[in-house]
């Protein structure tokens, strides 16, 4: 059974720092592009980054651009989202999701999020 943990979010000031993790399990995700999204109360859930096996492709949300960064370790199946210079806008319940490569677009799995609040 595939499960996808995220951690580390919380309550931050603006300017401040987090780091989300994502750990998953029950398959190896060699074949899987790993993203971050968020969503806001009352708005569409939106596309923050995600990360190739290689860690060569990562794509950005303009919104977030220069200020997250997003990172994986293979050996842990673990995916990170280093997030820098937070603003009130960024609060929001963070998710993760695995994209086969073969099928992208579809994210097949979803963690269960964590709330991130960025106090102004």
């Amino acid at each position: 059974q595939v499960q996808m943990v995220e951690s580390g979010g919380g309550l931050v000031q603006a300017g401040g720092s987090l780091r989300l993790s994502c750990a998953a399990s029950g398959r190896t995700f060699n074949n899987y592009v790993m993203a971050w999204f968020r969503q806001a109360p009352g708005k569409e859930r939106e596309f923050v980054a995600s990360i190739n096996w290689s860690g060569d492709s990562t794509p950005y949300a303009d919104s977030v651009k220069g200020r997250f960064t997003i990172s994986r370790d293979n050996a842990k199946n673990t995916v990170y989202l280093q997030m820098n210079s937070l603003k009130p806008e960024d609060t929001a319940v963070y998710y993760c999701a695995a994209d086969w490569i073969h099928a992208p677009g579809k994210y097949s799995y979803w963690g269960q999020g964590t709330q991130v609040t960025v106090s102004s």
